[in-house]
């Protein structure tokens, strides 16, 4: 079947623009597809994507054989291809795996044998007095830890906007503000009722994150999955703290949960959480004091040397699990619907990777696309690493605006004048970290508001997505 491109029509409409929509978005397009991306919210990383710990992971821990692990190993491949051109950082931390009883070191071994089999084979377990060698600031009753040394730290947030803007430098169209209201079949095309207005295309890609089961709903007549909120709040230590803790460090896994990290972020903080906990209602978390307190004392717990550090921000975000643990993918070639659901925890590394299955199984069904886009553009995002040169090193920046962050007002009109500038005052901080630092935002905003006048959708203060 060779695709057709009549004006309006898009071959294949992404329903989200999370960090799966917006790599979905990226693979159909470099593949000669026409896109067009409805998001509900007024900028990308709106929703469950804005709030993760931002490890990019080896899926060492990950089910054997199942496709979340195949489609984490594709993705952490392909994005460290991509990485240099795309100038996104890579903070080389490792990972350890630590057990603090004699329980949790019994099950190391296991643990040790599954990454193998997973085919991370430069894992190694690690003696006490090794773990203490690498982390002396740890505390004394550590048992022993698994060593993943690939686990590393990557930026949340420029990662996938590298995603979306070469998406859109290839022609794909992001539409914000264009919550889906209804669906239709006309013929083999899809006609979508959005806030935005009516929009065509063949194929719909499901992508809604939080809200993927009632977008199937619209397509199917019935879900075949169901998304059950389960919220995670951080704490996010002061950059001081980071001195602290090099590597990343991770419990020992049960059924459930990976459990509570303790981890650097790519912007010189320490993280810690994310909790676990199950609510019903899809939009805005809340961050509540008995966990925050229970993340506080079990970062202390571990690493003792954090007692009296400064907090700098807190913050809780949302995972759309479903009533099973897997990746809930499937497509229906014939009615042109394909699902990207249930990704949990690991969706910031596995996006890539997701998106390409997608493809393929969408490929599959149509016989020919105009074919990949030969020397595609490529984005070069802004650093926003702290370990590497940032543009307020760089003469010429206009002074800084955001200090405890280090943000330029060069930074912050780039963004804004940008290809895929930011919709709201969440998307400009995502794309510079103004306001998110010691002061969130007490001594920048008059600064930042001035500068960003009249140049957003949605002029609204932060909302704590430090």
């Amino acid at each position: 079947m060779h695709l057709v491109h009549t004006s309006p029509e898009a071959d294949v409409a992404i329903i989200g623009a999370g960090v799966v929509g917006c790599a979905m978005a990226r693979r159909f397009a470099l593949e000669g597809a026409t896109v067009v991306v409805l998001e509900a919210a007024t900028d990308i990383l709106s929703g469950a994507s804005k709030a993760n710990s931002a490890i990019l992971h080896t899926g060492f821990d990950a089910p054997t054989g199942s496709l979340e692990l195949a489609c984490m190993q594709a993705a952490y491949a392909e994005y460290m291809d991509i990485r240099a051109a795309m100038n996104l950082p890579v903070l080389e931390t490792g990972a350890m795996v630590a057990a603090w009883s004699d329980e949790e070191e019994a099950r190391l071994p296991t643990l040790l044998a599954q990454a193998q089999e997973n085919g991370v084979t430069d894992t190694r377990l690690l003696s006490r007095a090794e773990v203490l060698a690498r982390e002396p600031a740890l505390a004394g009753h550590v048992r022993g830890a698994l060593l993943v040394p690939r686990e590393h730290v990557i930026d949340p947030w420029s990662a996938p906007l590298a995603y979306a803007t070469q998406a859109q430098m290839l022609g794909a169209r992001f539409l914000f503000n264009a919550a889906l209201r209804g669906a239709r079949r006309d013929g083999a095309t899809w006609v979508l009722d959005t806030a935005a207005g009516e929009v065509r295309a063949t194929t719909v890609v499901n992508c809604a994150g939080l809200y993927g089961d009632h977008v199937e709903t619209m397509f199917t007549g019935k879900p075949s999955f169901e998304i059950r909120p389960r919220k995670g709040q951080f704490v996010v230590y002061d950059k001081a703290a980071s001195e602290h803790l090099r590597t990343i460090l991770l419990p020992v896994p049960n059924d459930r949960t990976k459990g509570v990290v303790l981890t650097r972020t790519i912007f010189g903080n320490l993280l810690v959480g994310p909790t676990a906990e199950e609510q019903e209602a899809r939009d805005r978390p809340d961050v509540t004091r008995p966990e925050l307190d229970m993340l506080m004392d079990k970062a202390v717990e571990l690493v003792p040397a954090l007692r009296d550090m400064p907090v700098t921000a807190v913050y809780a975000g949302l995972r759309p699990a479903t009533e099973r643990k897997e990746y809930r993918v499937h497509a229906d070639a014939d009615l042109g619907y394909y699902c990207a659901g249930g990704i949990r925890s690991t969706g910031l590394t596995a996006a890539l990777g997701i998106a390409s299955h997608v493809f393929a199984l969408w490929s599959g069904a149509h016989q020919a696309v105009r074919g990949a886009v030969n020397d595609p553009p490529q984005p070069v995002m802004p650093n926003l690493a702290e370990h590497l040169p940032r543009d307020y090193q760089i003469p010429g920046h206009d002074g800084i605006v955001c200090h405890c962050e280090m943000v330029t007002a060069r930074e912050i009109r780039a963004a804004l004048e940008g290809p895929l500038p930011p919709g709201d005052f969440g998307g400009l901080r995502r794309r510079t970290r103004c306001a998110m630092g010691r002061c969130q935002g007490f001594n920048c905003l008059a600064r930042v508001a001035t500068l960003s006048e009249g140049k957003l959708r949605a002029d609204i203060l932060p909302e704590g997505d430090a």
